[in-house]
């Protein structure tokens, strides 16, 4: 994203290997421009390489900008000079490393600016710092793997976020604040609020000025009958507002907001614009909260720089999750009912579409997005709220390329667990499956071939079995908002296909599944039995980069679920069910008994030749590394 725009000029610069240089100027040399106002400009770079980059060497990059504005004689503005601090101690310029084979994956999820503590993508950017200073000889090298869980890793392949890299149903005062200097420095058109059933607001500006907007705004949503009826259906005893967040009373609502919360938390600069003053008509119990908020939220931006730095160094894949559009998204049929026949609802969850597309969707899959998706949205860019505005959205939510593959070694395959649901026909209360069947005849056919994948589901398709007997009961009473019953094996055609995929004659041998969404980290070693040897799967979950669950809670459902399914619990021989063997992995250093990590922080798995982990780490505050050690005595047939 750029103030104005621009040409790009892009150096690769392979060590031992010929030097590439690329012009980018418009469309057919790889550069698209999507204009949101005369101040904030997207810089879309798809770029076919006629001479594929050489693998297994660093190779160090420049990217140059030329704004346009300042005609053809401009000087070029180097990356260097325009984002300090982008390169680590004793280099010259960002860079990155081009693996044959994947190595070393850094993955997590769950990253809320005011949560206080680490941010998991600060602590991989130190990381980052320690390997490019590290010993390169074999000797060396092989010395640090050899050591324990503060052995540095190889140079890790990829960064996997698999979802709530924003939170827009949970929002701090101080951040939303923010967005709103933002809009208005930035000069955003206005978005049209009219026929949204909003009565006494018709445009952002009105949202954004009235009295309710900052830490009221479920009050905002429509008081009319069919309002009521609205939440009624929404909130279903669980009493939360605007959709089934407990949050939302800064939930984001316009297409400004949901754009310009993907700046603040990517980067430092586009907090030098604002200077996010409390509201003069907060009530006493919301000043000592904003004041709070803001407290984390400067420890947040002070971090940023790092974030920077980390993600021009890593090739960065990324999902949406619920957090990301709004908590409990497509949850079941009764909730998409009420949300998307309500026109404020809809829109809100297309502005968060609006914005993934641009700032994340396009990145992991160019090719999914045609000319003519790109040219509708620079109309809605153009003139947000008009017809063009819920026309596109109305496409995106019919739109079914979100999932996507990367052509890694193994090979990334990464899931939409949000729009393509398994819905109940029977009961509109029950969740819906994570994927329908056509997503899961479709997986199956991109797994042929592999003998090992690196398989993101956002949410774990092997969870914490405690937990997910409460959801199961909780949704028998007709109540699944209260407990988010999400669960791959809560719905049994869900269940049942994604078994059959894994035991899939053509399936791979190995299974690696990256997962988040639950904010705590777990890793079980599973291996299905049946008539055939069934294949080797990994179920790693890391979250949350920048939020935790409530410890206590936690601590219990640990010591229950290790007490009531254990391998000699007449409790877990009754409810077996799925013809598998689960070995869960204890985080090193933690209290007997403990199988579940609360701390914020990411995930780092290193992969041997045959793309099976050898070694499962997270990464927490400090560089503390906690490693996952198998217990075999807790080995257990489900």
């Amino acid at each position: 994203m750029t103030s104005a725009p621009a040409e790009l000029e892009l150096e690769l610069l392979p060590q031992g290997h010929p030097a590439q240089s690329h012009r980018l100027i418009d469309p057919s040399s790889g550069l698209r421009r999507l204009n949101a106002s005369a101040s904030l400009h997207y810089l879309l770079v798809d770029l076919p390489l006629q001479q594929p980059l050489p693998q297994d060497c660093w190779i160090d990059y420049q990217l140059s900008l030329r704004f346009i504005d300042s005609g053809p004689a401009a000087d070029w503005q180097p990356l260097t000079e325009l984002a300090e601090g982008i390169c680590y101690p004793g280099r010259q310029l960002p860079g990155f490393y081009l693996p044959s084979q994947v190595g070393a994956v850094l993955h997590g999820s769950c990253r809320k600016p005011h949560h206080p503590g680490a941010d998991g993508l600060v602590e991989a950017d130190r990381l980052l710092e320690r390997c490019i200073g590290a010993p390169e000889s074999d000797a060396e090298r092989s010395d640090a793997e050899s050591s324990d869980a503060r052995g540095l890793p190889e140079w890790p392949s990829l960064l996997m976020l698999s979802g709530d890299q924003i939170y827009a149903d949970d929002v701090a005062g101080p951040m939303l604040r923010a967005l709103h200097q933002l809009a208005e420095r930035l000069e955003l058109p206005a978005e049209s609020l009219q026929g949204l059933g909003l009565s006494t607001i018709d445009s952002c500006q009105g949202l954004y000025q009235h009295h309710d907007s900052y830490y009221r705004r479920e009050r905002i949503l429509p008081q009319t009958e069919r309002g009521q009826a609205l939440l009624e259906q929404l909130f279903r005893g669980a009493r939360k507002p605007v959709f089934t967040s407990d949050s939302a009373h800064n939930h984001l609502i316009t297409l400004a907001e949901c754009l310009l919360i993907y700046l603040l938390v990517w980067s430092p600069e586009p907090w030098r614009l604002v200077r996010p003053r409390m509201p003069a008509e907060l009530s006493d119990a919301e000043q000592q909260r904003y004041r709070a908020e803001q407290l984390a939220i400067e420890q947040f931006v002070a971090g940023l720089g790092a974030v920077r730095r980390l993600l021009a160094h890593l090739p960065v894949a990324m999902q949406f999750d619920d957090h990301d559009i709004t908590d409990d998204w497509n949850l079941n049929r009764e909730w998409e009912e009420a949300a998307y026949g309500h026109p404020l609802s809809r829109r809100m969850i297309g502005n968060g579409l609006l914005a993934y597309l641009l700032n994340q969707g396009w990145g992991n899959r160019p090719e999914a997005f045609e000319q003519g998706l790109l040219e509708a949205l620079q109309r809605v860019l153009d003139q947000p709220g008009g017809k063009s505005h819920d026309e596109l959205i109305d496409e995106l939510l019919r739109f079914e390329g979100w999932d996507y593959d990367w052509q890694t070694q193994p090979p990334l395959i990464v899931l939409d667990t949000r729009t393509r649901r398994w819905r109940s026909e029977s009961r509109p209360h029950k969740p819906s499956g994570l994927i329908d069947w056509e997503a899961l005849t479709d997986l199956q056919r991109r797994l042929r071939g592999h003998d090992a994948v690196l398989l993101v589901s956002p949410a774990p398709v092997f969870g914490v079995k405690l937990i997910e007997v409460i959801q199961r009961i909780f949704t028998f009473f007709g109540q699944p908002l209260l407990v988010d019953a999400e669960n791959w094996m809560g719905h049994p055609g869900t269940a049942h296909g994604i078994l059959n995929v894994f035991r899939h004659p053509k399936t791979p041998r190995h299974f690696v599944v990256l997962s988040g969404d639950v904010h705590y980290s777990f890793v079980y070693d599973i291996h299905l039995r049946g008539r055939r040897e069934g294949p080797h799967i990994w179920q790693i979950c890391s979250s949350g980069l920048r939020n935790n669950f409530p410890d206590k809670l936690l601590a219990l459902f640990d010591h229950l679920n290790r007490w009531l399914y254990s391998p000699r619990s007449p409790l877990n021989w009754f409810t077996r069910r799925r013809r598998m063997t689960i070995t869960p992995r204890k985080p090193k250093g933690t209290p007997s008994g403990r199988r579940l990590l609360n701390a914020n922080g990411i995930g780092l798995v290193e992969l041997d030749p045959q793309g099976r982990p050898w070694r499962i780490r997270q990464l927490v505050a400090d560089g503390e590394m906690v490693a996952f050690v198998r217990k075999e005595e807790e080995a257990h047939w489900d």
